[in-house]
């Protein structure tokens, strides 16, 4: 990669953000397009997100945003869009017209996602593990596909359980707090949390809450080398599983296009991922 006076510097924003593979998989997609352009991750606190990313963008550039600043990152858009305005999150900025412009890719990932993993089931019950930005991606991306279901929030904080919840019926979405004691099957659980980004973190849920929801699928919104734990240990159940990895791809292609204004090369992509996961 060479980086000139005219390259465009775009990054990914986050904390913790040394794992994130989006550089690799957008270097990729720029090196194949021959584009003037580079990807960068950058790590960010709470208290230093804003100056960092409008210090990006007033440079020409752009950024995806990852955890915990996706909800910081909606409140920095001029005239966000009906998507980001529902989320209240957004994942992805850039200049347009001399005003920071943003999306929210999750939403549509997500839903690629879990219809790729349903296999043309229904989904009745989702059961998702946080309340973040990618959190509320989930419950959208579920009442979106699939109108009517029910959507089980976990976290162990409850008074965010009870903030998430009046967001999501504010929305529209049928949800309600769901303790992990709880019996009653799910058909999808997705986990939005970072559990699983470092090798000592504990699961998400552990292996009896597992066995008590007995989903059809799981998505875990972390990826890593070998899957999640919870990933292996869905799959050692019998059930469907995938990491993060598709959602990943599938937002970060979105993105692209906004960014650069040209449709990214998908299967370039994919390959850098799946090559930086076997690395």
């Amino acid at each position: 990669m060479r980086i000139r006076a005219t390259t465009r510097l775009l990054a990914v924003v986050g904390d913790p953000v040394a794992h994130s593979l989006s550089p690799a998989m957008h270097n990729a997609a720029i090196a194949a397009l021959g584009l003037d352009a580079a990807f960068l991750a950058l790590r960010a606190t709470r208290d230093t997100f804003p100056a960092v990313a409008r210090a990006l963008l007033d440079a020409g550039g752009a950024l995806n945003v990852t955890v915990p600043h996706k909800r910081a990152a909606a409140a920095l858009l001029a005239r966000p869009n009906d998507l980001v305005r529902r989320a209240g999150a957004c994942n992805a900025l850039w200049v347009e017209d001399g005003e920071i412009a943003g999306d929210n890719t999750d939403v549509p990932a997500v839903a690629a996602e879990a219809v790729a993993l349903m296999r043309g089931g229904r989904v009745r019950r989702a059961v998702v593990v946080g309340t973040g930005g990618s959190a509320r991606a989930v419950a959208l991306a579920v009442a979106a596909t699939w109108p009517g279901a029910d959507v089980g929030v976990v976290s162990r904080d409850a008074a965010r359980a009870a903030e998430f919840v009046g967001w999501a019926q504010g929305e529209g979405v049928r949800c309600r707090a769901w303790g992990v004691e709880k019996t009653g099957s799910a058909d999808l659980l997705v986990n939005a949390t970072p559990l699983g980004l470092k090798p000592d973190d504990p699961p998400p849920l552990d292996a009896a809450a597992l066995e008590r929801l007995a989903p059809a699928a799981v998505l875990d919104l972390v990826y890593a080398r070998g899957a999640t734990q919870l990933v292996r240990a869905a799959r050692a159940c019998g059930v469907r599983a995938a990491d993060g990895r598709g959602v990943l791809l599938a937002q970060g292609a979105a993105s692209f296009a906004h960014f650069l204004g040209v449709p990214a090369p998908l299967e370039v992509m994919r390959a850098a991922v799946e090559d930086a996961l076997r690395a």
